[in-house]
C-alpha cells in the first residue's frame, strides 16, 4: 500500500476513482471465474502492458473478469485465435498507454498552477472523474470512426491490388523534420520545448488530416505520414512546409504496413531524402515525381546523390507552381 500525505490522493484512491471497482481477485481467481486458462490470461495482461502481480496479490476487479469472459467468448466462437488475441491486446495496450499518458499530462499541465498544493492535486482527480463518462463516449466514437477510415483505406488498396489485406502496397511515404531542432532545444526551457514539440505535432496533424492522408507517428522533431498517391502526398508536403521551418523527403513505392507502422525500402528512401533536403525544401524520388503531372506543381531535377544503404538516387525538388 502506498502512503499518501494529507490532502494528496493515494495510488489506491486514484485507481478506485478512475477504474470504478475495487480489486477482489488474485491471478488464479480471475482466470477461474472468467474461464480463460491462467497462462493465456497472463499473456494477455502482459500484452496489454500491465506488470505481473504476485500470486497472492488481490489486484483484479469484476471488470477484469468481464473483459476476459469476452475474450473467451470470441475464442469459443472461432472469431479469433489465441495469437490474434495477443496481437490485438498488444495493439490496444501500447496505444491506450500513450493516449492515457498524453491526456494525463494535458489535464495536469492545464489545471495545476506552477506551485500546486495538495488540494490542487485532489481537484484535478475530481475533474477527471467528472469528465470520464464524456471522455469514454468520445473515445468509443472516435475509435469507431478511425476503424471505418482504416477499413476504407484497405478496401481502396484492395481495388487496385485484388487483395483485401495486402502484404505490400504502393503508397507515398513522407518525413517532415523540424530544422535546427537540437540547437533550438538547447535554448529553450522544458516548458518552451514541450510547447515547440506539441505545436509542431498539432500543426502537422491538422495538415495531414485535412488532406485525407494518415499521420503514422510522431518522433518529437519529426513526423511520418503516408498518402494513397503522389498528388495527395504533394499537397500535404507543400502545406506542411508553409507551417514550419521544415525539410521534407518523400518517396512512392511498395510499403509493408504492420503494427500501425510502415516498413520497407520506400520508407528508408523517404528518410534518406529528408536527410539530404535543405531547410525549407521538399525532395521527392523519381517514382513520386513521375506521378505528378504539371500544375499546380513544379519539379526541379538536381544532381544524383548517394543514399546510405540505397546506392545513388535521383532527387527532385518539389515546389508549388508559381503560375
Amino acid at each position: 500500500m502506498s502512503e499518501a500525505r494529507p490532502g494528496r490522493p493515494s495510488a489506491e484512491e486514484i485507481e478506485r476513482l478512475l477504474v470504478g471497482l475495487p480489486p477482489r481477485y488474485t491471478r488464479a481467481e480471475v482466470s477461474a471465474r472468467s474461464g480463460v486458462p491462467r497462462e493465456l490470461a497472463e499473456r494477455i495482461w502482459r500484452a496489454l502492458g500491465f506488470a505481473q502481480r504476485a500470486d497472492d496479490a488481490v489486484a483484479f476487479t469484476e471488470a477484469d473478469v468481464d473483459a476476459l469472459r469476452r475474450v473467451r467468448s470470441m475464442l469459443d466462437g472461432g472469431l479469433l485465435d489465441e495469437q490474434t488475441v495477443i496481437r490485438m491486446a498488444r495493439a490496444l495496450g501500447q496505444t491506450t498507454a500513450r493516449l492515457a499518458q498524453w491526456q494525463a499530462e494535458i489535464m495536469i499541465g492545464t489545471m495545476l498552477p506552477s506551485e500546486p498544493s495538495e488540494g490542487d492535486l485532489a481537484a484535478v482527480l475530481g475533474a477527471a472523474q467528472v469528465l470520464m463518462p464524456d471522455f469514454e463516449h468520445v473515445l468509443t466514437h472516435v475509435w469507431r470512426a478511425q476503424l471505418a477510415a482504416a477499413g476504407t483505406r484497405l478496401l481502396a488498396i484492395a481495388d487496385v491490388n485484388d487483395e483485401l489485406v495486402p502484404t505490400r502496397v504502393a503508397m507515398a511515404v513522407g518525413f517532415a523534420d523540424l530544422v535546427s531542432f537540437t540547437r533550438r532545444s538547447r535554448e529553450l526551457d522544458e516548458k518552451e520545448l514541450a510547447g515547440l514539440v506539441e505545436g509542431f505535432e498539432s500543426r502537422a496533424s491538422d495538415v495531414v488530416a485535412g488532406h485525407g492522408a494518415r499521420l503514422v507517428k510522431t518522433l518529437g522533431d519529426e513526423v511520418l505520414f503516408t498518402a494513397q498517391g503522389p498528388e495527395q502526398a504533394a499537397a500535404v508536403a507543400l502545406d506542411l512546409v508553409e507551417t514550419d521551418e521544415l525539410r521534407i523527403g518523400m518517396a512512392y513505392g511498395p510499403v509493408l504496413p504492420m503494427m500501425g507502422d510502415v516498413f520497407g525500402t520506400t520508407v528508408n528512401l523517404a528518410a534518406r531524402l529528408t536527410a539530404i533536403a535543405r531547410p525549407g525544401t521538399i525532395l521527392v524520388d523519381e517514382s513520386l515525381a513521375g506521378g505528378l503531372g504539371g500544375e499546380p506543381y513544379e519539379l526541379h531535377k538536381i544532381r544524383r546523390r548517394p543514399a546510405r544503404g540505397l546506392g545513388v538516387v535521383q532527387p527532385y525538388v518539389l515546389r508549388r507552381s508559381s503560375s
